[in-house]
């Protein structure tokens, strides 16, 4: 009886998030810069041989056992994992699979670090190593992008995908019809240290529906002064490549700030009066700046400080009602093994 076993982590934004949707990328390229940290979501196949397929997911709570099919209905709570399993028959087994599927998340839905986006690339990836099947890393992001935005219709951009596949801090340019190209960054040890280092994560205990709020943006994009702020969050990235090379810490700081201002232009939604309260304690305890991860609203958000001033921040914000996570950035993406 087989095992697999496949991790993949979840990322922080760290500027030109949004400008990966289909509605501003397909007319003006969006570009994104982010990284992938050391927190994962899991995924475990186990084989079975007795035409049942069981689905678990600890994070939610929820577990369906089916009888095995090729096409399995899309419905419940678990419809993302029927929707990879279905593609995932329709285009390469053409056969019924029987098997037990595991996964749970280190970090809470909602979170703001791309959850959704990195199950299905880890969920992608424990078939990939189970059936090998011929997929590279932009094969594995592009049909996670579809399975989860086009089949399942959730809504979002595409950056997640990639992050969760290709691991690493990454350049990323969205283009007109799906096309995507992941740029590595070469960053010097001593940069991804130091940013490490005046780096505080915090999880505000504040969960939200992703697609609400990129809902809620795809409709102010038609507004003048909302695309602007798009444009110039597009810029910000091309500013924090550069900032992030030559290590200018204050300069990814003034960034990281000016983008969390063009963000709440974009979409005010993406922010609340508790993420004003949190970011306002920050900055009163010796943050340069801050924002949400993600599409904002609740889930992480991280602040630059100096180091020498990060223990008493995060002193302060563990009195709240969120928590900090520990984290570093990691190279690999998405990997898997069997057992």
């Amino acid at each position: 009886m087989k095992i697999i076993r496949s991790i993949a982590p979840l990322r922080l934004g760290l500027a030109g998030g949004g400008t990966d949707i289909d509605l501003y990328c397909n007319k003006y390229i969006g570009y994104v810069l982010n990284a992938t940290i050391s927190l994962y979501v899991h995924c475990t196949i186990i084989e079975r041989d007795d035409n049942k397929i069981y689905f678990e997911s600890s994070d939610f709570n929820t577990k369906e056992l089916c009888n095995s099919s090729s096409l399995l209905e899309n419905n419940g709570d678990l419809r993302l994992y029927k929707l990879i399993y279905n593609r995932i028959v329709r285009d390469y087994i053409k056969q019924p699979l029987s098997f037990s599927l595991y996964t749970y998340s280190d970090v809470p839905s909602g979170s703001g670090l791309g959850g959704s986006s990195t199950l299905v690339v880890c969920i992608l990836k424990a078939f990939v190593e189970w059936l090998n099947l011929p997929l590279g890393e932009y094969d594995i992001a592009k049909l996670a992008y579809e399975v989860e935005r086009e089949e399942a219709g959730i809504v979002g951009g595409a950056q997640d995908q990639y992050a969760a596949t290709f691991g690493g801090f990454n350049f990323m340019e969205f283009h007109d019809n799906k096309k995507v190209i992941v740029n590595p960054l070469r960053i010097k040890r001593w940069i991804v240290s130091e940013l490490e280092s005046r780096i505080v994560l915090y999880f505000t205990n504040i969960t939200r529906e992703a697609k609400d709020l990129e809902e809620h943006k795809k409709g102010k994009l038609g507004d003048e002064k909302s695309l602007q702020a798009m444009h110039n969050i597009k810029q910000d990235a091309i500013g924090m490549k550069e900032a992030l090379l030559k290590g200018e810490f204050d300069n990814i700081a003034n960034i990281l700030g000016k983008s969390w201002q063009s963000k709440k232009t974009v979409a005010g939604i993406v922010s609340n009066d508790e993420i004003e309260r949190i970011y306002n304690i920050a900055m009163q305890n010796g943050a340069y700046s801050g924002k949400t991860s993600g599409a904002g609203a609740g889930g992480f958000m991280f602040f630059m400080i100096d180091p020498i001033k990060k223990y008493d921040l995060i002193k302060i914000l563990n009195k709240e009602q969120g928590y900090i996570a520990d984290f570093h950035f990691v190279e690999e993406g998405t990997r898997s093994w069997k057992i």
